[in-house]
């Protein structure tokens, strides 16, 4: 029998969270570093580099990863001798409290983002509670915890399906990795769940996201079971898609392939596909009764060194006093840097924005020949003029883009991820452009930040509308002004490449 604290599984879920919103897992870096160096994709490549330097930045300043510092998931496996030393807290309250004391932590503050009332208010609890937790009764006298910090752009690519059970999985996966854009910053993981019920199946597959990056060693001794086929299978195929970092076309797509399953019913194929971003988050400890648990931090060394620089297709502007004459020259796939006067707004502005517009109301802002960043930053600690500001997925502002377009005066936007073609032709309609920075560079691009303000709608938190000065943002040109989008004739041009470049090795 083991008695386990209260306080010992609060202490250590919030240790655990802090750990996590700076620290990658060492595997995961080692595999985005392989990617880096096979990388052909320059526009590819360079993404991985931003992420990476990201990665060393954050374990550096031990400052978030992402800006999405996540919605905690807990996996608690209890054993079935465990006792606790009071009883006045369920396990998902002490789940809750640890986070709460990681999210509203002073040194290093997290985003929160979760929001009370999903269908209807949607209110932010201001300390990211509550968490999702999933409780096990297992063997034993210990507790296991597997904690992650899910951003909301790689959650919000979920796919399920029940497929008859003759149907391939592996072709499902090809059929819909596509469609998924690249608003789940890959490179990264997928997470499968197959069997059970629907609703296990998700489970399955979040869980499965836990497990350590092996693929390269399964490549190696080869596979042993029809499992380990699908996801030898599955990772060549979504390869060979080009799809590659940030959606941008390149060799990888994926870093590994993880797969949990069940039995299940004789007339069913519950499959759930659960992708992890490029800002991949979580940790495993165990209690015995004996204390908290111990984190032990990486070492630097086991970063790579790896240098970003400015290439030779680089275009350095100055935002501020830019007309539509100017950015009709920029082309897509270029690198700009960007200074000067930026703002920023989300979906909630957006929408007010919408309210506002509606009711004949004077705008807060004047947008006129304005870029708008679609962040939510981190609040600044120190001497930081904003915490990580990384972008969030544009294509959730396509719905508002005609709108602030045509009735704002503003003149670009700029986020992570595809546009629609319907805002692409939009984009072109008004001779505008869509900029994209790196997803999972947070820390990054916060350092390009000089400058920040609440310049209206401050009740929003984090959704407010900021003022950013910047030097030097490095972004990319993913719509042009004749609607050509980077993240439509990479990912052909790359897939073609890959199949070209197989063939001739074949013969």
């Amino acid at each position: 029998m083991a008695i386990i604290k209260q306080q010992d599984l609060i202490d250590s879920i919030e240790d655990a969270l802090q750990y996590i919103s700076y620290y990658h897992p060492i595997d995961f870096i080692q595999a985005l570093e392989k990617a880096y160096h096979k990388e052909e994709s320059t526009a590819a490549k360079d993404a991985i580099a931003q992420i990476l330097i990201n990665s060393r930045m954050s374990a550096q300043g031990k400052r978030p990863i992402c800006q999405d510092t996540g919605i905690v998931t807990c996996f608690v496996k209890i054993g079935m001798a465990v006792q606790w030393d009071k009883t006045d807290m369920t396990v998902q309250q002490m789940i809750d409290e640890g986070t709460r004391r990681a999210y509203l932590n002073p040194d290093n503050p997290l985003r929160a983002s979760i929001v009370a009332d999903p269908a209807g208010a949607r209110i932010n609890t201001k300390d990211n509670t509550p968490s999702v937790v999933h409780i096990d009764m297992v063997e034993g006298a210990g507790l296991e915890v597997m904690i992650a910090a899910k951003g909301g752009g790689s959650e919000n690519k979920t796919k399920m399906v029940m497929l008859n059970p003759s149907d391939s999985i592996a072709d499902w996966v090809v059929k819909m990795l596509p469609t998924m854009g690249a608003g789940w910053c890959p490179p990264g993981m997928l997470g499968i769940g197959i069997g059970g019920t629907a609703e296990k199946a998700g489970v399955l597959a979040k869980e499965s996201l836990m497990d350590p990056v092996n693929i390269q060693d399964l490549i190696e001794r080869g596979p042993e079971n029809a499992e380990e086929e699908l996801r030898l299978e599955i990772f060549e195929r979504v390869n060979k898609l080009g799809i590659g970092a940030q959606g941008l076309g390149g060799l990888t797509t994926v870093v590994d392939v993880k797969i949990n399953s069940v039995p299940t019913h004789a007339a069913s194929k519950p499959v759930v596909m659960i992708p992890n971003c490029a800002a991949t988050r979580h940790i495993h400890f165990h209690l015995d009764g004996s204390g908290p648990a111990v984190l032990t931090p990486p070492k630097l060394e086991e970063w790579p060194e790896i240098t970003w620089e400015v290439g030779e297709n680089v275009r350095r502007v100055n935002v501020d006093g830019l007309t539509k004459i100017d950015i009709s020259e920029w082309k897509t796939g270029e690198t700009v840097l960007l200074s000067g006067t930026i703002l920023t707004g989300r979906d909630a502005a957006h929408k007010r924005i919408q309210d506002m517009l509606a009711k004949g109301e004077k705008l807060p802002v004047d947008f006129t020949n304005k870029f708008i960043y679609y962040v939510g930053p981190v609040d600044a600690v120190g001497d930081e003029a904003v915490g990580p500001a990384g972008p969030t997925t544009a294509t959730r502002m396509d719905k508002f883009t005609e709108m602030m377009l045509a009735e704002t005066g503003l003149l670009g936007t700029i986020g992570k991820a595809e546009r629609g073609a319907a805002t692409c032709q939009t984009i072109k309609n008004h001779k505008s452009v869509y900029l994209m920075a790196v997803g999972g560079a947070a820390y990054l691009v916060s350092k390009a930040i000089k400058k920040a303000k609440v310049v209206a709608f401050e009740d929003m938190g984090m959704e407010a509308i900021y003022e950013f000065e910047v030097e030097d943002m490095p972004v990319t040109v993913a719509v042009d002004s004749t609607g050509e989008s980077a993240h439509v004739t990479g990912p052909e041009i790359w897939k073609v490449k890959i199949q070209e470049a197989e063939e001739k090795a074949k013969a």
